[in-house]
């Protein structure tokens, strides 16, 4: 797959914009009066060419335009797409601010775009439309805030809390409106068109007890959902067995942190059209019967999966266990139809097995399985070549990393697949940013080749091929 070329459409408004500027501005200056020399005083604005605020508004536009956009709701329902970073967007933000001081015109043209993660005034009428919240552990937003925020925001199609908000299970709450179950209680309506929603349990209660409500009203529009939890609630499944059922018809991505026992109840809930499934079980009981119960219940419809915890910290956490865990998890059994499946670079070598590293402990074969995509790759290669220093042309370091990614090619456990994709930025960067290192670039030819003897296409975070020619490119820049 290709990214759309930009350039040559970028050029011919370019164009039109050069011709149309020297058309109305020789227009404007036939009938402007010719003022004194003493009375006029020139501005660095009066060089701006003149044009339609319409035009002057797609300019802008353009010029602060962010690729992925953070606030296109369909970027999110597929886990392999990549969210638009804190940098990147903060960035963004500096240049719209910049735009704006340019002059009084442009500061009011850039209002719609500097405050688009806010208002949509081309969807609502007023008010937010997508409210994100992610901040650094000491300044965390207060639960009166976020109350009142919700209160006057009728209109909100995303809401995210990524552990954003400053509350303690000590805490005593004045108003019982800004406890955290009763925080989110203004989504629970009919007439919320709420499509994209993150929440985080801030309680020693578990989720059903103040979500499922929640939940329940607003579940007609719902395509993305994300549960987590900052604490394992100490209930037993008994009590948690009365929880309200709750009907997602139209949920496509379901994101979960949660415990053994929250799987348990969620394994309840009617969710038709689910295709796209993350998890990542807090208690690490992945053996459980809260979550072999979510897997029968909706394994069936689940294409993409990803595994939060890494292969190694789920092994790692077994070892630990008395009695151990020596029963297998048949998650291949559990999703048929899985077709997409994200996993972690830090894979677990097996000594009984030591001429074959699977992907994921959790899911080591899978016969329908086309496309495999890596996360972390980057943290993979410093974490390599700073454990074995070398001459930077030697590539030795990455060995056990070829080693495990050409294990999914020569190996009959996955049969069907076609697609290897790396799926993290800081990777792409390393290959084919300015002066790359000459063994990052032999470690990334082996994969290729071995690709190529597959048949399997290998892939940037974009999706994009990753060709020899790519490779040799890359190796004449850094000379």
């Amino acid at each position: 797959m290709q990214p759309i070329p930009r350039d040559r459409v970028l050029t011919q408004v370019k164009r039109f914009l050069n011709v149309l500027s020297t058309k109305i501005q020789s227009r404007r200056h036939c009938s402007t009066p010719h003022l004194p020399a003493a009375q006029y005083h020139h501005s660095p604005a009066h060089d701006l060419p003149y044009f339609p605020t319409e035009i002057w508004l797609m300019v802008l536009r353009e010029a602060t335009f962010m690729s992925p956009d953070p606030l296109d709701i369909s970027l999110g329902l597929s886990f392999l797409e990549t969210p638009c970073s804190n940098d990147d967007y903060h960035a963004a933000m500096r240049v719209k601010r910049d735009l704006s001081l340019v002059n009084k015109a442009w500061n009011k043209y850039i209002q719609e775009y500097l405050y688009d993660s806010s208002t949509e005034s081309h969807r609502v009428a007023s008010g937010f439309s997508r409210l994100h919240m992610e901040t650094p552990a000491l300044k965390r937003c207060a639960t009166d805030d976020i109350r009142t925020i919700l209160d006057y925001a009728p209109h909100l199609v995303v809401f995210s809390d990524h552990h954003a908000v400053r509350c303690t299970r000590y805490q005593e709450f004045n108003d019982v409106r800004c406890s955290p179950e009763q925080m989110v209680s203004p989504l629970a309506s009919p007439h919320r068109k709420l499509r994209k929603l993150s929440l985080t349990n801030y309680s020693d209660d578990p989720f059903p007890y103040h979500i499922s409500p929640t939940l329940k009203q607003t579940a007609a529009n719902l395509e993305y959902l994300e549960l987590s939890s900052s604490s394992i609630p100490v209930v037993s499944g008994h009590k948690l067995a009365r929880a309200l059922v709750v009907s997602l018809p139209v949920l496509q991505s379901l994101k979960l942190t949660l415990d053994n026992t929250t799987f348990a109840v969620i394994a309840r809930w009617k969710m038709p059209s689910l295709r796209n499934v993350s998890v990542v079980s807090s208690d690490f009981g992945y053996a459980g019967r809260g979550f072999a119960l979510f897997f029968a219940a909706h394994g069936k419809n689940i294409h993409q999966l990803e595994l939060g915890h890494s292969s190694s910290l789920v092994v790692e956490h077994h070892l630990t266990l008395q009695p151990r865990p020596v029963q297998q998890i048949p998650l291949a059994e559990w999703c048929p139809n899985l077709k997409e499946f994200i996993c972690s670079a830090d894979a677990e070598w097996n000594w009984r097995n030591p001429d074959w590293i699977a992907p994921h402990v959790l899911l080591p074969a899978h016969p329908h399985l086309e496309f495999i995509g890596i996360r972390d790759i980057d943290k993979r290669i410093l974490d390599d070549a700073a454990s074995f220093p070398s001459d930077i042309e030697d590539d030795a370091p990455f060995f056990p990393l070829a080693e495990q990614i050409s294990s999914l090619l020569f190996n009959d456990a996955f049969p069907s697949l076609r697609y290897i994709r790396d799926l993290s930025r800081t990777s792409h960067s390393m290959r084919a940013g300015l002066r790359p290192q000459m063994r990052i670039l032999k470690f990334w030819s082996k994969i290729l080749a071995r690709c190529g003897e597959r048949q399997v296409w290998l892939e940037d975070f974009r999706g994009v091929n990753i060709t020899s020619r790519d490779l040799k490119r890359a190796g004449l820049a850094e000379v």
